[in-house]
């Protein structure tokens, strides 16, 4: 009976004190705060860079030289040219219309016969002037008959120019008897045909030149200041101040585009827009370009040395970029952007070549904390 009570206890007592021989001799634990890790940021080197500044708009094109076919003399319109037509093309001065013109023939026949008239009475009023003042010199005839002699002269030649206008009047109606177009151009549209009796200067027509086409391309205030126009005037560019310019667009599913210049300004403000206009002129050559179709123009601007591009999403609040040391640690440095363009911001001041401008997004920044550059 001793012995089952002895020997438990006996062991319980080996294991307490063998338990407290541990705890005794075990390590003990200092408590450490983790190593901190830095974060790991993309980077982008700066590098300024000369850049040609674009200005994009967009606008309509117009023809630059669009008039109304009115004839000058009245009649009944005796034929039309196969040009006139909606879409039809002419050369300039070619004939488009031609109204009867017997009554302007016999009009001119009319005025040349009064011109002779007059042109014969004034020749006979010369010779008696003359003649009495022969007679003078012998004293035949008195002052008076010279002075008359002379007031029919200047009557005879005052009939004889008048005839003479008269007949240049009655030529000049029956040339314009045959309408044509100072310029080559296309019928936009006809209101007239074979048969029907016009007025004078009723429009019969409206053509336009296609030598060159127009676009007016709107500009905001903050645009303007990139390209080197003439501020506040409405002026005309001289050919080595004109600005180039690109219209692109997509025309019976092809893309098409045409170089041109900005020909002018328009110094107007649209009240409406807020915009300013600028006019740029192209001259199609071989690809026509259609008119009222709609472009979108690019107009080359000044060009600007020293420009770092990055990417918007660089710049944080306030203008400001975070740089990269040589040592791995990060700066905020404000600079200066000289525009936004599409996913882009042109720095102009605040970053030199070769700095590290970093491109990931990081919550919190602190000057001076270290980083880790992706790649290296």
């Amino acid at each position: 009976m001793k012995r089952i009570i002895v020997f438990p206890a006996l062991i319980v007592a080996l294991a307490l004190v063998a338990a407290a021989g541990l705890l005794a001799t075990a390590p003990q634990l200092e408590p450490e705060a983790p190593a901190p890790i830095a974060p790991m940021v993309r980077v982008m080197i700066a590098e300024p860079e000369p850049v040609q500044l674009l200005v994009h708009s967009q606008g309509t094109v117009e023809p630059r030289t669009e008039s109304a076919l009115i004839p000058e003399v009245a009649g009944r319109v005796a034929w039309t040219s196969p040009a006139l037509v909606s879409g039809g093309v002419f050369r300039a001065g070619e004939v488009l219309l031609r109204i009867e013109d017997e009554d302007y023939k016999a009009a001119v026949e009319q005025a040349r016969a009064s011109f002779a008239q007059a042109e014969a009475e004034a020749a006979n009023a010369r010779f008696e002037y003359e003649r009495r003042l022969s007679l003078q010199a012998r004293d035949l005839v008195s002052r008076s008959d010279i002075e008359a002699a002379e007031r029919r002269l200047k009557v005879a030649e005052a009939a004889r120019d008048g005839a003479g206008s008269g007949l240049a009047r009655a030529q000049r109606d029956l040339q314009r008897t045959r309408i044509s177009a100072p310029f080559s151009g296309m019928v936009r549209n006809k209101s007239v045909d074979v048969g029907q009796f016009l007025a004078r200067g009723t429009a019969v027509a409206t053509l336009y030149a296609t030598d060159a086409v127009e676009v007016r391309l709107p500009l905001a205030d903050e645009q303007l200041a990139f390209l080197n126009l003439p501020h506040g005037l409405r002026s005309e560019l001289g050919a080595n101040g004109a600005p180039a310019v690109t219209l692109q667009a997509v025309f019976a599913g092809r893309a098409l585009s045409w170089e041109g210049q900005v020909v002018r300004t328009e110094g107007e403000i649209d009240p409406r827009s807020r915009m300013v206009h600028v006019v740029a002129r192209v001259e199609p050559g071989s690809t026509p370009i259609p008119i009222g179709l709609f472009v979108e123009a690019t107009i080359a601007g000044n060009r600007v040395d020293g420009i770092v591009t990055l990417p918007r999403s660089a710049l944080r609040d306030g203008n400001r970029v975070l740089v990269v040391d040589a040592d791995n640690r990060l700066w905020s440095r404000e600079v200066v952007p000289l525009r936004f363009y599409r996913d882009e911001v042109l720095i102009s001041h605040g970053l030199a070549a070769g700095e590290q401008v970093c491109l990931s997004p990081i919550q919190t920044v602190v000057d001076g904390m270290t980083v880790q550059i992706a790649g290296t």
